[in-house]
């Protein structure tokens, strides 16, 4: 599919000023000329070119909004100074698998000053001695080369991960000292443990006193309860043996008097 057909399939009834992503990978580039993209494109934040064909970025429009660009696997030599030209705030680009053999093609780079993230994986300059050390020294200001840093530390997957790994120290800021929280936390579910249990403790024993008290009690009222009936059956004994004698005294009498 030709280029000019592919990002009118890709619009899908927008405008050029609504789209920020645009993505034309594996579509054919006129005499390798870019065509169909023009000024109107001026949200345009992410924009891939893989595989078409691509040797000139001469008519590439002015993109000031764009952060990423893809151009891998194309034929590109040279004329990489209309980057900073058109795309002056690019973070990322990719020019792996193209036909750059020198270093002085890659100074062309140096007036990009966001680009952070450069790959130039599988073109000819990187056989060349001391590859790495030379493009860190002619742009010094990308920090990853073909995916990794100066000490060969890999890139993050994502800007996310990047921006987290530039405020680690902030983050632990808020956070707080690691750990204090935690003591704190085992401090007072240790004192409301101690709290709980002097409770338990407390009320345990004045339970058992009070079950000692109804024994004492119980004990007291069953006593009490047995005496006092000894005490009426000894009462009763004694009247019946009253009168007893007083009739045995009567019988006596009646017969004196016979």
């Amino acid at each position: 599919m030709e280029m000019k057909k592919r990002i009118a399939l890709e619009l899908r009834n927008r405008s050029p000023a609504e789209v920020a992503e645009l993505v034309l990978d594996n579509c054919r580039s006129s005499d390798g000329e870019i065509e169909g993209l023009n000024d109107s494109f001026k949200e345009l934040e992410f924009l891939s070119m893989a595989n078409v064909e691509l040797s000139s970025l001469a008519k590439l429009p002015q993109l000031s909004k764009l952060r990423k660009l893809e151009l891998s696997d194309n034929s590109i030599s040279g004329g990489l100074e209309v980057l900073a030209e058109r795309c002056p705030n690019l973070t990322y680009l990719n020019l792996s698998g193209n036909k750059i053999k020198d270093l002085s093609t890659v100074e062309a780079l140096v007036n990009l000053k966001s680009l952070k993230s450069l790959d130039l994986f599988n073109c000819e300059l990187t056989n060349l001695e001391d590859y790495r050390d030379n493009i860190f020294n002619k742009l010094p200001q990308i920090t990853y080369l073909d995916g990794f840093d100066q000490e060969d530390n890999e890139a993050p997957d994502s800007e996310e991960d990047e921006d987290e790994e530039d405020y680690p120290e902030d983050d632990e800021d808020e956070a707080g000292p690691p750990g204090e929280y935690e003591e704190e936390d085992e401090e007072e579910g240790e004192s409301d443990l101690g709290e709980e249990e002097e409770e338990e403790v407390g009320l345990s024993y004045l339970m058992k006193g009070d079950i000692h008290d109804e024994e004492d009690d119980d004990d007291y009222v069953e006593d009490g309860g047995d005496g006092e009936e000894e005490e009426e059956e000894e009462e009763a004994e004694a009247v019946e043996r009253g009168e007893k004698r007083k009739r045995d005294a009567e019988d006596e009498g009646d017969e004196d008097e016979d």
